[in-house]
């Protein structure tokens, strides 16, 4: 095919995918090949493409495309999550706008309405995710309220309460009063408030005095029980024993005593409101304090206040301030700072509040789960965030993981006339337990607890369940595709989610879910701010690939991304990508205009041996990195090896002279045959990265006809070969020969064109006949020679600890290059003395590695080499 003149992503995206859609690349089925398996962190269904999920996928479609490209099964599970809270939300307020109140509706029928909901807006998430080229086997769509996915949880939560390790009471829980229900405490986001500090007297019972506490919450005293002072408080003793009335309703409470109480905060004096604080819960347990809950769940004040009923909790903080000013019992108020806990779904302040709901005991599952990371058995990458995990598991509460919803999965306890329940898969399971207590009890005495379960209790099972392992635990399926290999997901849900896939992999399977654990950084702009819609500083990914690609935004956000670190974005680095892009469509443009000459005979050999050689040292480069699962430093060796070492400087080394006026370049076979080669490799080893580009150029008749099924997203990944670090570190020398022949024309505004004699002085013992063609074709040089002594009358400079020099029709300036000399000598000393320090440091050399000390002697080495060279020349220009 003709190549266009530039690269056009659209048409080739679009014709690329389809493409591999078409031929099934991206299916996988179980077969006798190693399977390489990851699971998608599945999207909330509420959820539309931003920037963390960019890099997240295009990390995982880079994992992918590797082990797909060697050999191995490569299967991309995607999915979505039912998210209980933000879809429910979303439902009420599509409801809303259409003029239905979720409480006149039937569970049936607002369940109707939620997958209306979904069907129409659950998948715009995985469709986006096609832009991006993700390599999702698509067929394996699961959603975490699939019937057989909604089955697997159900089938689990029997499973742990018949361990005994799902139970149901009334305790303290963080309430979402916008949600209207109960949430996590990892569900719970702490945020630095400014607040009042109100300091309230409250009269003391039979006696003239008051007693003051300071609060932030002056809307809960109608629901003291108690004010509480530490015992070691002498500025109290008097008031122990006694009872203070609680200011505008004049309830009286006692005054206990308690070493809680620290007796330097505020007033000394802490109100106990056991219905609304969980430490003051605790303190109520002790003392056998009454629990008084004035909040309705969402968050107005009820009866028991007495006073501004019906009221929201921040309205009725102003009004009652209002009210304790009026009634003198407001001492002052001040400035305070504190830490209050947010909805991570609803961003609606939380209320602690004491509610019946079903928990799951932790400590049994969390030990194993804490076990696989320390030993090793499943990596967390970077490894700083295990002693994070460890601190989480070691001191982990048991969950609480009902939700009071309707969108989710329902919880399977029924309940008997007498307030007794039973657990069971079904309902017909529920009656025959329930006939054990009671044989004359019929299906319809039973009814099913209203609460779902929270999200993260299926999510947390999504390994197993999209391979039907916790219904079919033999399957064949499980069998080959778990354990899944890697896991690519955000540290913000490393105890949501991760932590769970670990618990419940052990707990049904006694395995781990997954090797390594790749936890990405938080996506932010070059101002440091995380990106949100909020901030307005996130920019569409789908604008962004329009605009440069899906290649160029793939490795814009790979160039910034190190593991467990956060990405500071900015847009530069996707136009760097596409600028990448185009890189490699000219060069491949420039090969295509070449044409085999037979008659020619080829001197680019030693090129063509050296581009071999260093492109084996970065694969091996490359290799190492992904290994260390550091994707950023892989790409960027990629990059390097693909714009400096083969565009610039193997493709000018090897390509023809123009001729003008020719249609194409004449070029020898050898050297063709060879640079065609290496194209071929570039483009397997940049697909991972670059997926599109790469399957369009690799179709090109360059490369001959293709086969149907002969595509770069399935080609064979190039496997290392030789290194020939002599020639590797020779080439070096040279190129910074030709570096410095072009600073000597620009210095004396030389045309590129004008040839010149170069004469050079070998110290070391490269034979630099080897490499002749290539400097009189890079540095356009006419003429050759080696000497054995300095050429006075040239200009000169060293590469390596060799001297060259090139004579000029112009008069030297002398004093201008024993400048030049003298700032080289400063820096050569300065350069020593840095290494002469090290390798004078006894700790450095009893603990680098061999080749560390072995690298910094040949600095040494070379230093004073070159330095005896500057020093002999100053002697020169002063003699």
């Amino acid at each position: 095919m003709s190549i266009a003149k530039t690269y056009s992503p659209a048409e080739t995206e679009e014709k690329w995918y389809s493409y591999w859609l078409q031929h099934n690349f991206f299916r996988s089925v179980p077969d006798d090949r190693e399977p390489y398996t990851i699971v998608i962190p599945p999207p909330n269904v509420t959820g539309v493409l931003h920037m963390g999920h960019m890099l997240n996928n295009t990390i995982q479609d880079v994992l992918i495309r590797r082990a797909r490209m060697k050999g191995k099964n490569a299967c991309w599970v995607p999915g979505t999550d039912h998210a209980s809270i933000a879809t429910e939300a979303k439902v009420v307020a599509m409801l809303k706008e259409r003029g239905i109140n979720k409480r006149d509706l039937s569970r049936e029928e607002f369940l109707k309405y939620a997958w209306e909901w979904k069907e129409k807006y659950g998948g715009i998430i995985l469709d986006q995710l096609k832009k991006l080229g993700a390599s999702c086997d698509w067929e394996r769509t699961k959603f975490t309220m699939d019937e057989d996915m909604s089955e697997s949880v159900i089938d689990y939560f029997v499973h742990l309460h018949k361990k005994g390790w799902i139970y149901r009471g009334v305790r303290m829980v963080n309430w979402d009063p916008q949600g209207k229900t109960a949430v996590s405490d990892e569900e719970v986001i702490r945020k630095e408030v400014n607040q009042k500090l109100y300091y309230i007297n409250y009269k003391v019972s039979g006696e003239d005095g008051h007693l003051t506490i300071a609060t932030t919450r002056p809307e809960t005293i109608m629901a003291d029980a108690a004010i509480c002072i530490n015992p070691n408080d002498e500025r109290y003793t008097h008031l122990h024993g006694k009872k203070v009335f609680i200011p505008l309703i004049s309830r009286e409470i006692p005054v206990i005593l308690d070493d809680y109480v620290t007796m330097d905060f505020g007033t000394g004096c802490l109100k106990v409101t056991p219905a609304h604080d969980l430490n003051d819960y605790e303190l109520g347990l002790r003392h056998k304090l009454p629990v008084i809950d004035i909040l309705n769940d969402d968050a107005t004040l009820n009866e028991k206040a007495q006073i501004l009923v019906g009221e929201d909790r921040f309205i009725a903080r102003k009004k009652i301030a209002v009210l304790l000013e009026e009634a003198g019992s407001l001492e002052k108020t001040e400035d305070y700072t504190s830490q209050i806990g947010y909805s991570e779904r609803t961003n609606a302040a939380i209320e602690p509040k004491l509610s019946m709901q079903w928990f799951c005991k932790m400590p049994e599952l969390a030990k194993p789960a804490l076990e696989y990371v320390l030993n090793g058995d499943v990596k967390l990458i970077p490894e700083k965030f295990v002693n994070t995990y460890r601190h989480w598991m070691e001191n982990v509460r048991d969950w609480n993981i009902s939700r009071q919803l309707w969108w989710g999965q329902q919880i399977p306890a029924y309940y008997l006339p007498n307030g007794e329940f039973v657990v069971a898969k079904t309902k017909e399971g529920a009656l025959i337990e329930a006939q054990k207590i009671d044989a004359s009890l019929t299906v319809n005495d039973l009814t099913q607890d209203e609460d779902v379960l929270d999200t993260w209790f299926s999510s947390g099972l999504w390994p197993i369940s999209v391979f039907d392992g916790v219904r079919n635990p033999d399957n064949v399926e499980i069998n080959y595709y778990y354990p899944t290999n890697d896991l690519v997901t955000a540290p913000e849900i490393l105890f949501f989610w991760v932590a769970r896939m670990i618990m419940s992999g052990h707990e049904l399977r006694e395995q781990k879910p997954f090797s390594n654990v790749y936890l990405t950084g938080i996506v932010r702009d070059k101002l440091g701010r995380k990106m949100s819609k909020s901030l307005g500083n996130s920019p569409d990914p789908l604008d962004l690939i329009a605009q440069y690609g899906a290649d160029g935004v793939r490795v814009g956000m790979l160039l910034c991304s190190p593991a467990g670190n956060d990405l500071m974005f900015d847009e530069k680095y996707c136009k760097q990508g596409s600028g990448f892009a185009n890189k490699i469509w000219n060069a491949f443009k420039l090969v295509k205009g070449w044409e085999v000459d037979e008659s020619l005979t080829s001197n680019n050999q030693t090129a063509i041996a050296w581009f071999k050689s260093r492109f084996n040292q970065a694969l091996t480069e490359i290799e190492h990195d992904f290994a260390q699962y550091r994707l950023s430093e892989a790409l960027m060796t990629t990059y390097k090896l693909v714009w400096d070492d083969f565009c610039a400087w193997y493709l000018e080394m090897v390509k023809p002279v123009y001729q003008q006026g020719v249609e194409k370049q004449k070029i020898d076979a050898g050297t063709y045959q060879a640079t065609v080669a290496f194209f071929e490799d570039i483009l397997k080893a940049l697909h991972p990265f670059m997926p599109f580009l790469t399957e369009e150029l690799w179709h090109d008749e360059l490369f001959g006809t293709r086969a149907e099924l002969d595509c770069c997203i399935v080609a064979q990944l190039p496997v290392n070969g030789e290194i020939d670090t002599q020639l590797i570190a020779e080439i070096e020398v040279i190129k910074q020969v030709v570096e410095k022949i072009r600073n000597t024309r620009d210095t004396n505004q030389l045309s590129p064109k004008e040839a010149l004699p170069l004469a050079i002085k070998a110290n070391s013992a490269i034979a630099y006949a080897q490499y002749d063609p290539i400097i009189k074709q890079l540095g356009n040089v006419n003429d050759l020679t080696m000497v054995t002594d300095t050429v006075s009358g040239a200009n000169s400079f060293i590469a390596g600890t060799d001297e060259f020099f090139i004579t000029l029709n112009i008069a030297i300036d002398e004093e201008a290059e024993r400048e030049r000399l003298t700032k080289e000598q400063d820096y050569l000393n300065g350069f020593l003395k840095s290494v002469n320090a090290k390798l004078s440091n006894e700790r450095f050399m009893a603990n680098a590695k061999p080749e560390i000390i072995e690298n910094e002697l040949k600095k040494k080495a070379d230093a004073e080499a070159k330095l005896k060279i500057v020093e002999d020349n100053l002697r020169g220009l002063a003699g």
